[in-house]
């Protein structure tokens, strides 16, 4: 277990440098990030380093025993590439060039920011790959940020066709992929094909999910280049990774997790409390304490961070203080940032860097909080980085031992973008979805694990595809499998209802998991607010009406209807169904569940397979458990109290208690 913070030198004085790293050793700091806004001042003109103050930097935290993780510092190219390269600035979906004075303003497909990136890159892995005092590098920071994965220029459509014709390797193949024969848009040449920017009306759904695809492999892309000039160079003790930004949905994450050595990720818990849109608009929000965000909003970016190389994950901003970017920029108290620190590692991460130093005193993150404050003095981040040392053997318990949850959901990018595109009902969000069966485990006391449908599912008793919208016939046979050899599959609305290049599915729904459920899906209806479908479950915690989503559901046979439509236009048909498929089961769920639904169908399959309960929580409570440690954390302003194990854990106000687990 290891603290670290994010530093910008560059933003004080040189002779201010040495008394920062006494505070930053002091505070028990490990780790401390920099460069990655830098380029102007280690290139200040094409081909031309400035190292000096670089070097300096580094070693003044050596000095008091800090180790530098160090970034390329390609989020922000200098004003002087800019003027020499104007093409390297990316286009927006109207055709409209983005222009300089703040960050990521740049194309990843752009061979000529990508000959920039290696000249820095590889000058910087040559100076810094051996150097003792260089723990790791960073890459890039927070990719697709501020709505940049996806840049409509003329060298993105050049790329993006070279990308289709890989893909499909004729117009004829990729004609009938797109269903072009709808409105006359069939292709006679390659170079009629765009992105698909400033159309008239909504673009052809294919044709669109092809290009979030390929922008999104144009970041993997361009991090690899990265990649794998820096491990040209640099030491075999040298990690890479990059900064993860949680929930975030316009990058295929599991693909640009693959080729790192670990994953890390930011997390700013009161911005999302107020911004993230994991809860249905109509749906009352639990409260929390007012300064401590909603830990289910903040663990879904934690256990997704997690899942995504199935290990354990860095924490590189971690929130110290107020924001600057949010509705209410809420005061944070004394002890909250402890807390978040608790919650973080709870959840699987080996190491917490925060951010940031010191507040800054200009440009646009002025009244962004740091661990000190714009004088130098102490701010709350400090204080509470300070009562964390005392707890440090308790983290390095944590950091020590395995997340071993039981239960995994199952995410899918592509799935996200296609539902996006046409969610046919306007809440129908995709992450939203997953957040009802997350927050419903949460509740339960059960952990999850977020998972990309490649994972190995054999370790998981109960394995969640909310909705498999792209029917895949290679996810079939895996879910096939899973079943077979023991496990319990829940599989959720709309699965298999497009093939994989976003076309309707010609056959029965749910398409190729038709025979895996056992049952066909005949008709669907989306539900407007205040209509429900009733229907009775043979499971006692589970019961109606059905809003938001229904499907009606015929069983076969041999499968059996665990909760039927009573009323309504699918009176008679089956709304669950289950069907034992060799040692195992598969049930297909065909409405669109409220978290206490999802909640009344989890406990008892949870039950029946033995899935251990951490504990029973009131709402305010979290757990999460790694090895034989329970931690429980309140995020209310009043003591709650769990029962673990039938013995009450009292917990404090936004506090946090550790206990054995049996």
């Amino acid at each position: 277990m290891r603290f670290g913070v994010c530093y910008y030198p560059e933003h004080w004085p040189a002779e201010r440098w040495s008394l920062d790293a006494q505070l930053m050793r002091a505070a028990g700091l490990t780790y401390v990030r920099i460069a990655e806004f830098a380029w102007q001042l280690i290139e200040p003109a094409e081909g031309e380093f400035s190292w000096e103050w670089l070097d300096t930097a580094i070693e003044t935290l050596a000095a008091e025993g800090l180790q530098t993780i160090l970034s390329t510092p390609t989020a922000t190219p200098p004003a002087w590439m800019v003027k020499a390269y104007p093409q390297i600035l990316p286009v927006d979906a109207e055709g409209r060039r983005r222009h300089f004075g703040s960050r990521r303003h740049y194309c990843p497909t752009s061979e000529i920011y990508r000959e920039q990136t290696r000249r820095i890159v590889t000058a910087l892995a040559a100076r810094y790959g051996k150097h003792p005092a260089v723990a790791g590098w960073q890459i890039d920071n927070e990719f697709g940020c501020h709505d940049t994965t996806r840049c409509y220029c003329d060298e993105c459509a050049a790329a993006l066709r070279r990308w289709l014709r890989e893909r499909y390797g004729s117009l004829e193949a990729l004609n009938a992929a797109w269903g072009t024969v709808f409105w006359s848009q069939t292709y006679d040449e390659w170079a009629e094909i765009f992105p698909p920017r400033l159309t008239v009306t909504e673009p052809n759904p294919s044709h669109v999910l092809d290009y979030y695809r390929f922008a999104s492999d144009m970041t993997v892309s361009y991090q690899q280049l990265q990649v794998e000039l820096l491990r040209e160079q640099i030491s075999p003790e040298q990690f890479v990774t990059t900064n993860f930004m949680g929930a975030f949905p316009d990058l295929d994450y599991h693909k640009l997790a693959q080729p790192l050595d670990l994953v890390t990720v930011d997390s700013y818990p009161t911005g999302f409390a107020e911004t993230e849109q994991l809860y249905q608009p109509d749906e009352p929000h639990p409260q929390f304490a007012y300064d401590v965000g909603d830990p289910l909003v903040t663990g879904f970016g934690h256990t997704l961070t997690y899942g995504l190389k199935q290990q354990p994950y860095w924490m590189m901003e971690q929130q110290v203080g107020h924001i600057n970017w949010a509705s209410y920029n809420t005061g944070v108290r004394a002890g909250t940032p402890r807390l978040w620190t608790w919650h973080t590692v709870a959840s699987g991460a080996d190491a917490v860097v925060y951010f940031r130093w010191r507040a800054c005193r200009f440009a646009q993150e002025q009244q962004h909080s740091g661990l000190l404050r714009h004088d130098g003095s102490f701010d709350v981040g400090y204080q509470d980085l300070l009562a964390l040392q005392a707890e440090l053997p308790q983290l390095e318990a944590l950091t020590a031992a395995p997340v071993e949850p039981e239960v995994a959901l199952l995410l899918n990018y592509q799935d996200l973008w296609a539902l996006q595109l046409q969610p046919h009902r306007r809440d129908f969000s995709y992450l939203r979805h997953l957040f009802v069966y997350y927050r419903a485990l949460q509740q339960l006391g059960i952990p999850v694990a977020i998972v990309p449908y490649a994972a190995q599912l054999a370790a998981y008793r109960l394995v969640i595809v909310p909705t498999a919208f792209l029917g895949d016939a290679v996810l079939a046979v895996r879910l096939t499998e899973y079943a077979a050899h023991g496990g319990t599959l829940l599989l959720g609305v709309r699965s298999g209802f497009k093939t994989p290049s976003n076309l309707v599915t010609a056959g029965p729904l749910p398409g190729p998991f038709r025979a895996l459920i056992g049952a066909q899906v005949n008709v669907w209806h989306a539900l407007p607010p205040g209509v429900g479908y009733e229907f009775e479950s043979q499971i006692p915690t589970l019961s109606g009406p059905a809003t938001f989503w229904a499907e009606s559901v015929t069983p076969d046979a041999q499968t059996r209807a665990l909760a039927t439509y009573t009323a309504g236009p699918f009176a008679g048909t089956a709304a669950l169904t289950e069907r034992t498929v060799a040692a195992g089961r598969a049930l297909y769920l065909g409405c669109y569940p409220t978290v206490e639904q999802a909640r009344g169908l989890l406990s008892p399959l949870a039950a029946q397979e033995k899935i251990q309960r951490l504990a029973e929580l009131p709402v305010g409570l979290v757990a999460a458990r790694r090895g034989e440690q329970l931690v429980i954390l309140n995020f209310t302003d009043q003591p709650l109290t769990a029962q673990v194990d039938g013995e009450p854990v009292v917990v404090p106000p936004r506090d946090v208690r550790v206990v054995k687990k049996r």
